[in-house]
C-alpha cells in the first residue's frame, strides 16, 4: 500500500486477519507466582490477583503457576482444583527439565476460561503456601539448616512457561501475557543470579559502582526474552522486595518481550492491586510496525523507546506490545549542512503505524428467552497514518520559542539513560548538565545579538523566553531523583534500574514530582 503523503490521520482495518467469522485469538493471561516468599508477600499478591481478575474481559483464559524448587501447575476446569508439580534441576548445568509441562497437564485444561471459572481460580489462590525451608532443603540436598531462604527457580520455570505456551501460539492465542511475581532474586537453576556484587566495597576498590551494578551479570533473561517473543509471550515483572534483586539483569525479560517492569519495597503499602487492575483495564496493540518518513530535505537519526529496527527494512521499528503509555521519540538530521533547502516549503513528516488488537465479539443464544451469550475474538489488523506538516523556522529565536520542555526533557532523559548504562551515573550528570550551559550559552549569544533585546548581564533564566524558562527547574529535578544520583548517597541499583524503565515511557511530571518527594523526605 501507497502512504498518502498528504493525508491526515487515515485508520484501516485489514479485515483479512477479523472479518467473517473471526480467527481463534482469545486473550490468554498466566499468573506465575514465587512461592520461596514470605505469608506478607502471598497475600499481597492474591489480592492482585483477585483485582485481574475483574478487569478481564469475559472469555479470556487464565492460568495459574507456581514456582519455587518446583513448578505448580494448577487445573481449575474441574469440581476441585487440582495441582499437578515439576521439580526443577539445582544443577543449573542441567538441560531443562525432567518432565516437559505438556506432559504433566496438557495446556488447554492449564488454560481455564475466566467467565464460567472465576471461582474455583479464586478457590486456588487461596490453596497457594510459601514453601518451606525443610522443602527447599530436601530438593537441594542440603540440610534444612544450611537453607534460610531460596529455591527461587525463576529462570527455569520461565523458560519451561514459554516453551508450553508456544504450542499454542497461531491457534489459540495470538499473544499471551504473563504476570511474574518475585519475592527476591532467580537463585535456584538455570538463571541463576549472583547478588553478592551489591555487597562489593566497590569505592575501596577505586571503582565507580553504579557503573558496576547497572550492567547485566548474564545474557540468559536478554537470551529469553528473545524466545518469548517468538512464542508470542509478553512478560510483566511485579517485584515486591527491598533486598538486591538484580534488576539490571531481570529488565531485559519485560522490556524486550513487550512487557514492563514494576518495584514495591515492601508489602505494606503496596499498590500493586491498583496497578495491575489499571494495567489489564487499558486497551494494548501487539504486533505493531512503526514507520516513519519525512520530506527530502531531513531524515531520522536516533530512536529511543522499547522497540527494536528491523532487520531489513530502514527507519522501520518494531514494537512487541504497547498502550496508550507507551512513547517513543527520534531525533532529525538534516540530509545536508544547508538545512532545508526552501524555507517556504513546510516539513512533512508521515506515522505510519500498523498494530494487532483482539476484539471480542458476543454471540447470543438463537432462543430469545435464553439470556446466555459465548465470547468469540476477533483478530484484527489495523494501519493509522498520521501526516504532520510544520514551517520550517527562519531564525534561533523562532526555534526558542517553539521549544516543548516536556518534548525536550523526555528526549534528555532518554540521551542520559544511554550514558549511565554506558560510561556510569557521573558521566549522565555531566551531560546534562554540560547540554543546559551550552543551551544557555547559545541562548544568550542569539540575545546578544538581536538589537530589539534590551541591553543586560547574562541570562540564565531565559527571561525572554517563556518556552525555556522551566528547562533549569526541570533538569534541577532530573539532578536531584534518583535516576542520577550516586550510589554513595544511598540509591538502592534496583531502583535506579526500576526508574530507567518507567522514564522511557512517562512525562516530565512524574521526574519532578518523584524529585520533589525526595528532597521533602530527608
Amino acid at each position: 500500500m501507497e502512504l498518502d503523503m498528504w493525508g491526515g490521520s487515515i485508520p484501516a482495518v485489514d479485515e483479512a486477519e477479523g472479518g467473517g467469522d473471526g480467527v481463534r485469538a482469545r486473550p490468554v493471561y498466566v499468573a506465575a507466582v514465587d512461592l520461596a516468599c514470605s505469608e506478607e508477600f502471598l497475600e499481597l499478591i492474591k489480592s492482585a490477583l483477585l483485582a485481574a481478575l475483574e478487569a478481564l474481559i469475559p472469555g479470556s483464559l487464565f492460568g495459574l503457576m507456581t514456582f519455587s524448587h518446583k513448578i505448580g501447575l494448577y487445573d481449575v476446569q474441574g469440581p476441585i482444583p487440582v495441582v499437578k508439580n515439576v521439580f526443577i534441576p539445582p544443577d543449573i548445568e542441567e538441560d531443562g527439565l525432567p518432565v516437559a509441562l505438556e506432559d504433566a497437564m496438557p495446556l488447554l485444561a492449564f488454560l481455564a476460561p475466566v467467565d464460567t471459572c472465576k471461582d474455583r481460580i479464586t478457590a486456588a489462590l487461596e490453596t497457594l503456601r510459601p514453601t518451606s525451608s525443610w522443602e527447599r532443603g530436601a530438593a537441594s540436598g542440603q540440610e534444612e539448616d544450611t537453607v534460610l531462604l531460596g529455591g527461587r527457580g525463576f529462570g527455569t520455570a520461565m523458560s519451561a512457561l514459554i516453551d508450553y505456551l508456544s504450542s499454542e501460539y497461531g491457534s489459540t492465542f495470538a499473544l499471551a501475557r504473563v504476570f511474574a511475581f518475585l519475592s527476591g532474586a532467580p537463585d535456584y537453576g538455570a538463571g541463576l543470579l549472583d547478588t553478592r556484587r551489591y555487597g562489593e566495597q566497590y569505592a575501596s576498590k577505586g571503582v565507580d559502582a553504579d557503573l558496576a551494578l547497572l550492567p547485566e551479570q548474564i545474557p540468559f533473561y536478554r537470551d529469553l526474552a528473545a524466545v518469548a517473543v517468538q512464542a508470542g509471550v509478553c512478560i510483566d515483572i511485579f517485584a515486591v522486595t527491598d533486598e538486591y534483586t538484580d534488576l539490571a539483569s531481570l529488565k531485559f525479560l519485560s522490556i524486550e518481550s513487550g512487557g514492563s517492569l514494576f518495584l514495591y519495597a515492601n508489602t505494606d503499602d503496596s499498590t500493586l492491586p491498583q496497578d495491575i487492575y489499571r494495567l489489564l483495564s487499558r486497551p494494548y496493540a501487539f504486533g505493531c510496525v512503526l514507520r516513519l518518513r519525512t520530506s527530502s530535505d531531513f531524515e531520522p537519526g536516533n530512536s529511543y523507546g522499547h522497540f527494536f529496527p528491523d532487520p531489513q527494512y530502514e527507519k522501520v521499528q518494531h514494537i512487541i506490545c504497547c498502550d496508550s503509555f507507551a512513547t517513543y521519540a527520534y531525533d532529525f538530521d538534516f540530509v545536508h549542512n544547508d538545512g532545508f533547502s526552501r524555507h517556504t516549503d513546510p516539513a512533512v513528516i508521515q506515522i505510519a503505524f500498523q498494530y494487532s488488537v483482539i476484539e471480542p465479539v458476543e454471540e447470543t443464544s438463537g432462543d430469545e428467552s435464553q439470556s446466555s451469550a459465548s465470547y468469540k475474538f476477533c483478530l484484527k489488523r489495523r494501519l493509522r497514518l498520521r501526516t504532520l506538516q510544520y514551517r520550517p523556522a527562519r531564525n534561533i529565536s523562532e526555534i526558542y520559542d517553539s521549544v516543548d520542555p516536556e518534548v525536550v526533557l523526555h528526549i534528555l532523559v532518554h540521551k542520559v539513560i544511554l550514558e549511565s548504562l554506558d560510561k556510569g551515573v557521573r558521566e549522565g550528570r555531566q551531560q546534562v548538565q554540560a547540554w543546559l550551559a551550552l543551551l544557555a550559552a547559545r541562548y544568550n549569544e542569539a540575545l546578544s545579538s538581536d538589537a530589539r533585546a534590551p541591553p543586560s548581564s547574562i541570562d540564565v533564566d531565559f527571561s525572554q523566553c517563556p518556552q525555556l524558562q522551566m528547562l533549569p527547574q526541570l533538569v534541577f529535578a532530573l539532578l536531584r531523583s534518583p535516576l542520577l544520583r550516586l550510589h554513595e548517597e544511598g540509591v538502592h541499583p534496583d531502583y535506579r534500574i526500576y526508574l530507567q524503565c518507567l522514564f522511557r515511557f512517562i512525562i516530565f511530571f512524574w521526574i519532578w514530582m518523584i524529585s520533589f518527594l525526595e528532597v521533602s523526605l530527608h
